[in-house]
């Protein structure tokens, strides 16, 4: 027996359901106070954070870098040492540099890390891969790394600054920028050195705090040391008289005779205790007054 073929009941339209009933205001809201919200409130706390940090830090290193502590009472009136405000200056700028920049590093990786746990993100992959890339980084660039650290860590014990003469063993000169990869040094012969900061084994500064001033003077054997002490006195206390350089004394000169004896002559040293960087020039000073004093005093110069 035929049967008849059958048709498909063909399956209601939306017409002919009736209309869509209109979206619901509450579902829109809560989605609103849910990730969208979230995500905004964390991008706006982030930047402030970022603003306020970036401002305490500008402050701070600004009140560093004004030298307040370089200030030095000399002949009752207060003034301030420039190479001592110059070295404040520029490692508190370098030093600002870093906390600004990592301040912003560490607040856009949190916001960042926030926002797309927000969003249903699986952070495990990501920690993952940033653990696996820093490490090859690391590996990578062990030398930028080390320079960086370095650099830091001089920054921060305050080892040389800006107008400080330095002997790092395969160079000596005067520092004229620090920074956290480089250091540039200046020699005498007027050669621009760069050295990395991962590189420097040692340093040796003398121009930082205090310096001692030494200036030997030999005259003849036979010499009356008597009168000789006597002139050499008298050099140093014009020396000490200068309206320059006897602001650069810090403590009062001592003067030692017989400090060597040979058949050439007999020593007198002189040795004097100075304020940073100013050593060279009361040498210079005591050297001139002692010969033009031992010249006077018809006391036979050897060397000096």
């Amino acid at each position: 027996m035929l049967h008849a073929a059958t048709t498909p009941t063909p399956s209601p339209s939306p017409t002919d359901l009736g209309p869509l009933p209109p979206p619901d205001p509450s579902q829109w809201w809560d989605w609103f106070v849910g990730v969208p919200l979230r995500i905004a409130i964390t991008i706006v706390v982030s930047i402030a954070v970022l603003v306020l940090l970036r401002w305490l830090i500008h402050r701070t290193i600004d009140r560093i870098a004004r030298g307040y502590q370089s200030e030095t009472v000399t002949g009752g009136l207060l003034k301030v040492d420039p190479v001592v405000a110059e070295r404040r200056a520029q490692r508190a700028r370098t030093l600002g540099t870093v906390l600004r920049s990592t301040a912003s590093i560490v607040v856009g990786t949190i916001a960042v890390l926030l926002v797309l746990g927000d969003l249903g993100v699986d952070l495990a992959p990501f920690i993952a891969s940033a653990g696996v890339v820093g490490v090859a980084l690391g590996f990578g660039a062990q030398s930028l790394v080390k320079d960086f650290l370095s650099g830091t860590f001089m920054l921060l014990e305050d080892q040389y600054g800006v107008g400080d003469t330095v002997d790092f063993g395969v160079v000596r000169g005067t520092v004229e920028e620090v920074a956290l990869r480089v250091t540039k040094v200046r020699d005498s012969a007027g050669t621009l050195w760069y050295l990395r900061n991962g590189d420097i084994a040692r340093v040796g500064n003398q121009t930082q705090e205090w310096a001692n001033a030494v200036v030997p003077v030999v005259v003849a054997p036979d010499t009356d040391l008597d009168a000789a002490r006597a002139a050499v006195q008298r050099a140093i206390d014009s020396v000490q008289g200068d309206p320059v350089l006897g602001g650069a004394f810090l403590e009062p000169p001592t003067l030692r005779v017989g400090d060597a004896i040979t058949a050439d002559g007999v020593q007198l040293s002189i040795a004097v205790r100075t304020r940073a960087a100013m050593q060279w020039d009361v040498e210079r000073a005591l050297r001139l007054a002692a010969r033009d004093e031992l010249h006077d005093a018809e006391v036979t110069l050897v060397s000096a």
